[in-house]
Formats: C-alpha cells, sequence, structure tokens
C-alpha cells in the first residue's frame, strides 16, 4: 500500500511537474515538499504543519484532499502523536525546570534519610529520661517531695517497684518520702524498644 507521500510523488511524476514549479506555485519550501514525499515527519515541527502542507499539495495535484488527510491520519498519527508528546515535554522541560527537579528529589531524599536515620535511633537506643523537678537537692522541712520528669509517652516507668504512667506529652510525677540524711531515687525507664534507662538522683534531707 502505498503512502501519502508517494501517492504525492506518484502524482506529481506522473503530471511531469518538477519541485521547483511545485515550490513556485504553492509557495511550500522545496525541502518541506521533499521531506512529505519521502515520509520523513521529522523534519516539520507540528503535526498541523504537516496536514496543512498535505491539504495544500493535494489541492494543487487535484487530489481529493480530504481523502489524502483521512489516509494520513489513519497511517500515521498514532506514531507521530507520540513523536510530538516527547518533542513537548521535552521542550518545556527547561534547564531551569529540570534544576528545581533536581533540588526537589535532594531534598526529598534528605528527609526520607532523616527519618528513616531517627528511627533507626529510636529504635537502638534507650530513652532519654530528663528529671524537670525538683531543681535543688537539700531539704529540711520536707516529708516528701514530688518528682516530675519526662520520658518517651510509651515508656515503662518504675519506682520503688511500683508503675509510673507517663501523661500524653511523656510527663510523669511521683510523690517520694524522704528519710533523715541522703535519698536515692532510683527511677528505672524501659522504652517501647526494650532499652533501659536508669536514673539515680540523690535528694539530702537534713535534721
Amino acid at each position: 500500500m502505498l503512502s501519502v507521500g508517494e501517492i504525492l510523488k506518484k502524482e506529481r511524476l506522473r503530471l511531469q511537474i518538477p519541485l521547483e514549479q511545485v515550490e513556485k506555485e504553492t509557495r511550500i519550501r522545496l525541502k518541506f515538499i521533499e521531506a512529505i514525499e519521502n515520509n520523513q515527519w521529522k523534519t516539520f515541527s507540528s503535526h498541523i504543519y504537516i496536514t496543512g502542507i498535505i491539504k495544500t499539495y493535494s489541492n494543487y495535484l487535484q487530489l481529493n484532499s480530504d481523502k489524502m488527510l483521512a489516509f494520513f491520519r489513519r497511517e500515521y498519527e498514532k506514531i507521530d502523536d507520540v513523536r510530538f508528546k516527547r518533542r513537548i515535554s521535552s521542550r518545556y522541560l527547561t534547564p531551569q525546570t529540570k534544576q528545581v527537579v533536581k533540588i526537589v528529589t535532594i531534598i526529598l531524599v534528605l528527609i526520607f534519610v532523616g527519618y528513616f536515620t531517627l528511627q533507626v535511633r529510636n529504635y537502638l537506643l534507650p530513652p532519654n529520661v530528663i528529671i524537670i523537678a525538683p531543681t535543688q537537692n537539700v531539704f529540711y522541712r520536707e516529708d516528701k517531695i514530688k518528682v516530675l520528669g519526662k520520658t518517651e509517652k510509651e515508656a515503662l516507668i518504675m519506682v520503688r517497684g511500683e508503675r509510673v504512667y507517663p501523661n500524653l506529652e511523656g510527663e510523669f510525677e511521683f510523690q517520694y518520702p524522704l528519710k533523715p540524711g541522703n535519698n536515692e531515687v532510683k527511677i528505672e525507664v524501659t522504652g517501647a524498644n526494650g532499652k533501659k534507662t536508669t536514673v539515680i538522683k540523690s535528694y539530702i534531707k537534713k535534721q
């Protein structure tokens, strides 16, 4: 089956019309006429430009332009659409756009790496425990003190064999009786990963 270009070329040769005459009378540049006759669609910048030339060239040779265009679409439109879409995508992806895409990709990778590192750290390390109060360690009249601390909200907290429950922010508190002299308060905190942190605070009660 002949292609669109072959049909046009065959008809031109049958009419014995040289390419230069076609160029002069249709005002279509010679290189485009040759490209049409040889089915070299990559020569053209758009699908619309090709169809316009085929229509003009067909009418000039007194061929049915509608049939020629229908034949062209049936044979080449799918392949041509893919090629032009690729060209448009590449054309709009400017160096600046590529740079932005590169930067965004790097940022996303860094965020992922940071999150992954944090998760690994949380899995491997024991829970962090901060004792907020009391800030002093010497007492005179107090028979007991309130100890306030902070750790992971999922942590298991044990003081003197009793469990202390943290709130949603990981804060916990408990009352500790003071005896004359040195009082060692041992706080054992076990994280969700099974790692344990032990904090020992000394509070002195003077007579």
